[in-house]
């Protein structure tokens, strides 16, 4: 289920909108309680579809997207929505106001179908939720969602639509989209608006696509941005691709390992440059990115967490109470950390065009592996899983990550990291990739 594949199919008449919303909705019902809907705006997208089909049938002008059925993670507003951020019943509210990445695929004809489980305010690369759960990993069973955006990760992996609005502070897209085997496409940090959506971490959320494959993501991506980014694939001239030599890139499974030598290789037969950089000083970042974060995180929350203490899940509360800790020294001199690191990416960017680096150690792990650990070895668990997601966040930098192997076990993701405002490269490099590796499964 791709947009270009249901475009071709609603301009030949052999789909309707109206019709493509049912099928959802019909998805949505067999699949029960793995459901990945919050909650559920059908009436709303069969109304949308409504007017998609007679413009159709009538000739008018309709948008890049018109018919295409999306859904969202649930912390995007629509007005008279209900938003309910992955949190307790009692932070729920009703939106006033309609968040302007939507009302960019409404006026692109795009239907949307409602909104998605996620972890807790954001707050969570495992999928996991205190108090919604999480819905079950659609193509390796067991395993984790990967979050923040968990349920868009699974709406995709599902087949319900072939795309999804999720948002990365550290790895929200990307991972989540790793574990799930489909696309996740980070932008530059301020490259698409965030009114109308919860924040985080105001100097690292970013809004961007999960989807079905390279060209869906970037079809999104594109009216997100209003076209400053292309829609469409075009072919790259020959790229200078950096890969990490340090521990950094290499404390990594055997089959990840294996995974980034086939993408070496295949982006040499392809006609590109591979270059040994190392990067392991990234892994230095870690602790400023989370200080950032955090502190910030916990200045969005002072007052809720002040007021309604109790309606927070363990973990997530004492996060935040862990932020009011944090000093304004310590949280400047993380930014100051961060500017440095900016500075050398650029001049690491003046030799490359492109970084390509795992996007998890390994396949997604199993949720009773992680139920397992104790809260030291958990710790270490999520820091792994994150490692390589955290830089392109806190530095801003976009970033996309895609499945290239399908073990007998689950999805093997790398991620294909570019200067600002570098998306088109990066996304026409990515469908390049996607297109010479199989997702047929490969032994493990």
């Amino acid at each position: 289920m791709t947009i270009a594949g249901i475009l071709e199919d609603l301009d030949a008449g052999r789909a309707s909108a109206v019709g493509l919303v049912r099928q959802a909705i019909a998805r949505v019902s067999a699949a029960g309680t793995a459901s990945p809907f919050a909650t559920v705006e059908f009436d709303h997208a069969l109304e949308q579809a409504t007017v998609v089909d007679k413009a159709r049938a009538t000739g008018r002008p309709v948008g890049p997207l018109a018919g295409v059925p999306l859904a969202h993670k649930d912390m995007f507003e629509r007005s008279g929505s209900r938003i309910g951020r992955g949190a307790h019943p009692l932070a729920a509210y009703v939106a006033r106001n309609t968040a302007t990445v939507l009302d960019r695929l409404d006026c692109a004809g795009a239907l949307d179908l409602g909104r998605l489980q996620m972890s807790e305010f954001a707050m969570g690369p495992t999928g996991s939720n205190h108090h919604h759960g999480s819905p079950p990993n659609p193509v390796v069973p067991g395993a984790i969602t990967g979050g923040s955006s968990s349920g868009s990760g699974v709406a995709v992996g599902m087949g319900i639509v072939p795309a999804a609005l999720g948002s990365d502070t550290g790895g929200s897209i990307r991972i989540p989209a790793a574990c799930n085997g489909v696309v996740g496409f980070k932008p530059t940090h301020g490259l698409v608006p965030v009114s109308h959506i919860m924040p985080l971490s105001w100097t690292q959320d970013c809004v961007g696509p999960l989807a079905a494959s390279v060209d869906c993501a970037r079809r999104v991506l594109s009216v997100l941005t209003m076209g400053t980014t292309r829609g469409t694939s075009q072919t790259s001239a020959s790229l200078r691709i950096g890969f990490d030599t340090s521990d950094f890139a290499q404390d990594i499974s055997a089959k990840m390992s294996g995974a980034m030598v086939e993408a070496r290789q295949q982006l040499v037969v392809d006609g590109h440059k591979d270059h040994d950089i190392d990067l392991g000083w990234l892994a230095s970042l870690n602790e400023p990115a989370n200080v950032i974060a955090m502190a910030e995180a916990g200045t969005v929350h002072a007052d809720r967490l002040r007021h309604a203490c109790d309606t927070y899940g363990d973990q997530v509360r004492l996060r935040l109470t862990q932020a009011a800790a944090i000093s304004a020294q310590a949280y400047l001199r993380a930014r100051q950390i961060r500017d440095i690191a900016r500075e050398r990416m650029a001049q690491i960017f003046q030799n490359v065009d492109v970084l390509a680096l795992p996007m998890l150690p390994d396949i997604p792990p199993q949720i009773t592996a992680l139920d397992a650990l104790e809260a030291e070895s958990l710790s270490r668990m999520i820091t792994a899983m994150t490692r390589f997601a955290r830089p392109a966040s806190v530095m801003g930098l976009p970033a996309i990550s895609l499945p290239i192997v399908w073990t007998g076990h689950g999805p093997l993701s790398l991620q294909l990291i570019g200067a600002p405002y570098s998306e088109d490269m990066l996304a026409d490099l990515a469908a390049s990739l996607e297109s010479a590796f199989s997702r047929n499964p490969q032994p493990a």
